[in-house]
């Protein structure tokens, strides 16, 4: 018998969660999602792939040989600083050689507009950097580089679609930085498939990857979200990629936040915030004073939260609003804070503060865009509902932090004391604190008073000047 013949097959595969299937279906058995399963080539098996799966591979002559840990150098392999200071940050202070970075964001929300900054920055300090455009012609980015005032020599631009031909030009370039925009826009002529598809969005990340890793070049990638939010393609993409970032934000709004989701070689926690300008994104130093910039201090509704991004304290405003509804059922609108726990904070108002919002229409807001997901805002967002619907405004020197339990109690927080130095260097002279403070945490720097509160009732007497 001759030995099996190589072909290439179809199978199908889910845009949304990767599931493989040898036939079509119209819903995914895997995450449910209806219309998701497309037609992908998967191509013939190497020899050497095929010799390996049979336990009989033999390694190439020149084929890279496995090193102990011990003996690797990390000589010439510094991180690339970036004179973005916010991107900085959110990387853990810089490119890596070899890396590949994922940005993804809504439509106009200003992603290739960081990407032409950070490349012309970069193209000034170290050297030439390679800026590849799927989407636009060379001269539509003349046009946004003389407007954000970047335009350098060392900035090479070029409209290509195809992955090799892109890998072409960065070979013979040597830059120090390429940028690919968009992910979904490039494609590989191997693969019988269009651009944005499944197969080619995967096998294009792969071969970038790749070519990333042995160059010891950094990549920078741009991707297409979807209407939920999602980078779009298959979800293995942001597997494959170090590191993931997500510019954030009202694209009506000022204000920009890049949120790290994924990062191989950092933290996640931390975040940087851009205040979108004619010249571009332009870094906020001082993210708390600009989000409390336009604060109405007599107005009802409005309290000071003391949030941490990372190893930053943020003050950020939060705002509610209650209103009879005319409806049976009571709306629960949530804009920076979870819906849900709205729904929580809201039921302990009611059953162990006494507030009466059975009836009522809610709506909180976070100033300024910023989403917060930590529980130490709990106290400031039940501060600022019992302000709106008692009408009576919260002591505007005063900030509040603290996690509400559902029996009411207040609950400590990390990181307190950086939260009490950055409320008392913008000028803040009440805080108000859980009673029960971690052993050692909590000493108020010079000119804060801390007000210990045991439930979230004694807090809220003490926003809104009430007797207990």
């Amino acid at each position: 018998m001759g030995k099996k013949a190589t072909k290439s097959r179809v199978k199908y595969v889910c845009s949304a969660c990767g599931y493989e299937s040898p036939a079509f279906l119209g819903r995914c058995p895997e995450c449910d999602a209806w219309g998701t399963l497309v037609e992908t080539v998967v191509l013939p098996e190497t020899p050497i792939a095929a010799a390996a799966r049979g336990g009989s591979a033999s390694l190439p002559v020149g084929m890279q040989r496995p090193e102990p840990l011990a003996r690797i150098s990390r000589e010439g392999f510094q991180r690339i600083p970036l004179a973005i200071g916010e991107m900085n940050r959110v990387l853990g202070g810089g490119l890596v050689p070899g890396s590949l970075v994922l940005v993804g964001g809504d439509p106009g929300i200003g992603k290739s507009t960081l990407l032409l900054q950070v490349a012309a920055l970069l193209a000034v300090e170290h050297g030439p950097v390679l800026y590849v455009s799927a989407e636009e012609s060379p001269q539509q980015i003349k046009l946004r580089a003389e407007r954000l005032n970047v335009a350098q020599d060392d900035l090479y631009v070029i409209a290509e679609t195809d992955v090799e031909t892109i890998l072409a030009h960065a070979a013979a370039l040597q830059p120090k930085l390429v940028v690919v925009d968009s992910i979904q826009t490039v494609a590989l002529d191997s693969i019988a498939s269009t651009a944005g598809s499944v197969t080619q969005v995967r096998e294009s990340t792969a071969v970038l990857m790749r070519w990333a890793k042995t160059s010891q070049i950094p990549v920078l990638i741009v991707g297409h979200v979807t209407k939920e939010g999602a980078i779009a393609g298959p979800r293995v993409l942001e597997h494959m990629v170090d590191v993931v970032l997500y510019l954030e934000g009202d694209r009506f709004g000022q204000y920009r936040v890049l949120r790290g989701v994924k990062n191989r070689y950092g933290s996640t926690d931390e975040v940087g915030i851009f205040e979108m300008a004619g010249a571009g994104l332009l870094e906020v130093t001082n993210p708390s004073e600009a989000f409390l910039q336009e604060r109405v201090t007599n107005a009802a509704g409005s309290t000071v939260a003391v949030t941490v991004e990372g190893t930053r304290p943020i003050l950020v405003e939060v705002q509610a609003l209650t209103s009879p509804t005319p409806y049976g059922t009571p709306r629960r609108t949530a804009n920076g804070v979870d819906t849900n726990r709205l729904l929580l904070l809201t039921a302990v108002l009611s059953r162990r503060v006494g507030l009466a919002l059975g009836d009522q229409d809610i709506f909180v807001n976070v100033v300024g865009g910023l989403k917060i997901a930590e529980p130490a805002a709990d106290l400031a967002i039940c501060t600022a509902v019992a302000s709106a619907f008692k009408s009576v405004r919260v002591d505007p020197t005063a900030v509040c932090i603290g996690e509400v339990g559902l029996s009411g109690e207040l609950r400590s927080v990390r990181d307190l004391d950086r939260r009490l130095l950055e409320a008392a260097s913008l000028g803040f002279t009440r805080a108000i604190v859980p009673a029960a403070l971690r052993r050692g945490r909590g000493r108020p720097p010079e000119g804060l008073e801390l007000i210990r509160a045991v439930t979230v009732r004694e807090a809220i007497a003490a926003a809104l000047g009430e007797a207990t």
